[in-house]
């Protein structure tokens, strides 16, 4: 059974890397004797991982056809960074009192992590680091139901950026996503609240407009 899982597991996450890495392209159609034949297992954990794909919204399935890569919308990504927007907003104002040097100082890490991202090429590390600055950010409310669907929709926020946006990254992207970290760490260092807020705004609009 658990050697199921875990080759379920691996099919799983070969399947949404090759579709953030454009292997998979919206609206392509994949099945399971193809991806049996891949990844050299049975069809049993290739169900179950096209299953998971499903019911995390993924994939799509087509009886007696296949899976259809799910494409996203320019209207999704806008729809779910307002989403971040009020979820995140939220939480920074409830915890930003109790953020203090120890945190300001972690949050200051991961930005330098950012920071040392320079080309396209590091653009997947650059997004890595940037996840884990907003889930520490949030982290600071204590509430693991929010820290999850902030990962959740970051997760669907990865597929939608490489379905639109792979060959239009940059540095520049980069540069002018680290400047609204850093103003958020100095409004939070001064407890400016108001000014928190915004440059989180800020931040979440400079990706994909």
């Amino acid at each position: 059974m658990k050697q199921t899982e875990s080759l379920k597991n691996v099919v799983y996450n070969s399947i949404l890397n090759g579709i953030i890495q454009d292997e998979y392209k919206p609206g392509q159609i994949i099945n399971e004797k193809e991806l049996t034949e891949k990844y050299k297992v049975s069809k049993s954990p290739v169900r179950e991982a096209l299953i998971s794909l499903c019911n995390a919204g993924v994939l799509r399935n087509i009886p007696r056809y296949g899976y259809e890569v799910v494409r996203l919308t320019r209207e999704d990504i806008s729809d779910i960074l307002r989403f971040r927007f009020i979820l995140e907003a939220g939480c920074l104002r409830e915890s930003y009192q109790r953020v203090g040097p120890a945190q300001i100082d972690r949050l200051e890490e991961l930005n330098r992590l950012c920071c040392d991202c320079h080309s396209q090429d590091d653009m997947w590390t650059h997004w890595k680091h940037n996840q884990n600055f907003h889930m520490q950010l949030i982290s600071f409310a204590n509430n693991p139901y929010a820290s999850k669907e902030l990962a959740r929709s970051m997760d669907i926020l990865n597929r939608a950026y490489a379905q639109f946006y792979w060959d239009k990254w940059s540095s520049t992207v980069i540069s002018t996503d680290m400047k609204s970290h850093e103003k958020l760490l100095k409004a939070l260092k001064n407890h400016d609240i108001e000014l928190a807020v915004e440059c989180l705004r800020m931040d979440l609009a400079d990706f994909g407009y």
